[in-house]
Parts: structure tokens; C-alpha cells; sequence
């Protein structure tokens, strides 16, 4: 008798994802930009966490925080004032990324900062040549040191989030399981795609990844089976549930493998981790 395999958040018959295997050499990175114009739906949570998983499998990333906030920066505990910053480099204030570049506690795993300056940045840019290729030039000049860069952007669709689509191979969207995240959805669709008709014939949808999810409530529930059944296997198997030990390693300026490693969102982001080498979205 064949054991009848359980159904996960999705609807799916749940799968396993092997750890993968040590890599011969290291890099050109993949870039991915993980973006959602709306606010508070998991971003810089999934930017930390998965570039921790990736980084605890062998993987060496490069975490580029993106957006004025600084919230990526702080919730790894890197230096965001006083250094050089993303911003100084879109400016060409500073020229060399690795002046930029900081080590963090987590082995494989460098960051990017940025600070309230980067606010700033499209009212400068606004007049530049090939403003929308800028973040793309900065990237390029470390790209061959890494396996994956993943980019943390600001909930916005402006000209920062343009540029990160423009630099990138692939876009991630973290979607918070709740009506009004699924709302805007189908405007970042949209923009996603005007970046690859116009600025970037390469950029992919790589997937959307399902977070804050609660089974208990039928809401999230309805909300996780109406994206699968509109946008299908681009759809993670993965889904990252709410738990309160993610803003606590957030003030901790931990990632939550590190924090609460036996927590079920430490072993979702190794899952997810695992599940995009299966797919093919990393290497």
C-alpha cells in the first residue's frame, strides 16, 4: 500500500527538497530583486533569512539593501552611517563596491548597506544618462565574486525599483497572505513586465513566495489558494508562517536560523532555500 502523501499550504502533496550539493566555484551571481510596492509584507525578513539559508548551504551571497529604510542593514547589524553606502555608489561618490561591502556574522553572507540617504537618490538621478542601468554598473564590478545577489528593494515602484528589475535576472515577490497584499500584485506584474520589454529582455519571474501565514485562519487560507490558482507553479511550495520570534530576531539583528533555529520559519527559509536550487533559481 502506497502512503498517501499530505497536502501542503498550497494544495500540493507535499514535497522534500534535498540539501544541495557543495559547489566546485563560486560565482557569476544570479541577481534577484525582491520586490512588492506594498509595504510590511515580509521583503526584508525573506532578503535576511534566505540569503542566510543560501549562505549556510555553501552559497556565497551578497545581500544589497535597497531601500532608505535600512531595515536590511539593521536586521544583519551592519553599519549603515558614517560608511559608504548603495547610495554613494549609484552617485559615483564612490567608485569601487568593496569600499561598500561589509562582512556579517554569518559566514558567505556580505551586505550593501543604506540609509536615509538613498531617499535622495531619484531626484539626483533624475537627469542622468541610462539612470534606470546605474544600480546594474555597480553590481557588475562584484557580480563574478558571488553565487547569489539578492536585492532588498523599498515598497515602491518608483525609479530604485526600475533600476533593481534592470540589474536583475530574476524577481522574487514575497506576498503577506492577507487581501490587500494580493491587491497590488497584478500593478507589479505589470511593471515587471515593461522592464523586460523595454530595459531588460532577461528578467524572469521567479517565483512568488507566500509569508505571515496563519493556517488557523480561513482568510489566509483563501488568500494562499487564490494566488496558486492564478499564478500556479510560480508559486513557492514553501509558505513562511506568522510567528513572533521573527521580530525578535529582528531587534536582535539576527536571522531567525541563528536567533531560533528550531523555529518552523528557521526550517521554511532553509526549505525555500532548498526548494530554488531544485527549481533552478540558484545555483
Amino acid at each position: 500500500m502506497v502512503a498517501k502523501k499530505e497536502i501542503g499550504p498550497t494544495g500540493r502533496p507535499e514535497r522534500f527538497f534535498a540539501p544541495p550539493a557543495k559547489l566546485a566555484k563560486h560565482g557569476p551571481a544570479r541577481i534577484i530583486s525582491l520586490c512588492n510596492q506594498k509595504g510590511g509584507v515580509g521583503k526584508t525578513t525573506t532578503s535576511i533569512n534566505l540569503g542566510a539559508a543560501l549562505a549556510r548551504y555553501g552559497r556565497k551571497v551578497l545581500a544589497v539593501d535597497f531601500d532608505p529604510q535600512g531595515a536590511l542593514s539593521a536586521g544583519l547589524g551592519v553599519q549603515a552611517h558614517d560608511v559608504p553606502t548603495i547610495y554613494d555608489l549609484m552617485l559615483g561618490s564612490v567608485k569601487d563596491p568593496h569600499d561598500a561591502i561589509q562582512t556579517t556574522a554569518v559566514t558567505n553572507l556580505d551586505v550593501i548597506p543604506a540609509n536615509i540617504d538613498l531617499s535622495a537618490a531619484e531626484v539626483h538621478l533624475i537627469n542622468e544618462v541610462a539612470r534606470e542601468q546605474i544600480l546594474a554598473g555597480v553590481l557588475r564590478k562584484v557580480q563574478n565574486e558571488y553565487d547569489v545577489i539578492l536585492v532588498d528593494c523599498q515598497p515602491s515602484l518608483g525609479l530604485l525599483a526600475v533600476n533593481a528589475l534592470t540589474a536583475s535576472h530574476g524577481v522574487l515577490i514575497p506576498l503577506a497572505c492577507e487581501y490587500f497584499a494580493l491587491r497590488g500584485v497584478a500593478l507589479l506584474i505589470d511593471t515587471v513586465e515593461k522592464v523586460r520589454d523595454r530595459l531588460n529582455p532577461a528578467l524572469e519571474l521567479d517565483g512568488i513566495i507566500g509569508t505571515m501565514y496563519d493556517s488557523r485562519t480561513l482568510h489566509s487560507r483563501e488568500v494562499l489558494e487564490r494566488v496558486v490558482d492564478t499564478f500556479g507553479d510560480k508559486v513557492f511550495d514553501t509558505v513562511i508562517g506568522r510567528t513572533v520570534r521573527i521580530p525578535d530576531a529582528s531587534v536582535a539583528a539576527k536571522p531567525i536560523l541563528d536567533y531560533a533555529p528550531d523555529n518552523a520559519a528557521a526550517e521554511a527559509y532553509l526549505k525555500l532555500a532548498r526548494e530554488m536550487v531544485v527549481r533552478g533559481v540558484v545555483v
